[in-house]
């Protein structure tokens, strides 16, 4: 069987019998998720390359460890991973992430993608408004912060966030719906326009 049309749980029982190609089929295939949401709280790509690199270091290093638990999806401990390794830079570097203000048109809060009709203007836009939901996203309340940040950009459902946060389905679904609420409110007060023209 071609490694490429391999599932997950196959190709990583295959790297554990000894088939170092099927690590890097993985690797290619979670990269973009996994790059997105390390560089969506870290806002620095030299910064995001590296604890993107650590993630994976980590990922191979558990894997020939027998620590994955194969009850899980693979992403979703790759993602729980990389989120570990974030909160444990800002820790050591007392520090959580400020706000920047470059523009990151890739990475819209709630669409990841570049509209093909897009005009360079109406990107430029796209553009800004993404870099406000983020700042407005970074004065939510940690807990509900934690779970717009899993759920948007690390892609995990529900489930696994209330896993991963050792909480109940239902917090994490009550937390982001505070969330959602608490956005809305922080868009009206600062009389934000969210629409591309």
């Amino acid at each position: 069987m071609i490694l490429q049309e391999m599932h997950d749980r196959e190709l990583v029982n295959s790297f554990r019998a000894g088939n170092a190609q099927a690590i890097e089929v993985l690797i290619n295939r979670h990269k973009s998720k996994v790059y997105t949401y390390i560089l969506f709280v870290v806002k620095n790509e030299c910064l995001a390359e590296d604890i993107f690199q650590d993630t994976f270091i980590k990922v191979i290093s558990s894997l020939k460890q027998g620590k994955y638990n194969e009850q899980g999806v693979f992403v979703s401990w790759v993602v729980r991973i990389a989120h570990n390794l974030v909160i444990d830079y800002f820790r050591k570097n007392k520090k959580m992430p400020t706000i920047s203000n470059d523009v990151s048109d890739e990475l819209d809060m709630f669409n990841n993608v570049k509209y093909a009709d897009m005009t360079i203007e109406d990107e430029l836009i796209q553009g800004q408004i993404s870099d406000k939901i983020r700042q407005l996203v970074y004065q939510l309340p940690e807990e509900q912060r934690e779970v717009v940040l899993l759920r948007h950009f690390g892609d995990l459902s529900f489930k696994e966030i209330a896993d991963q946060t050792g909480v109940s389905i239902n917090t994490a679904l009550g937390r982001m719906r505070y969330a959602l609420i608490n956005l809305r409110k922080l868009i009206e007060e600062k009389n934000l326009s969210l629409t591309v023209m």
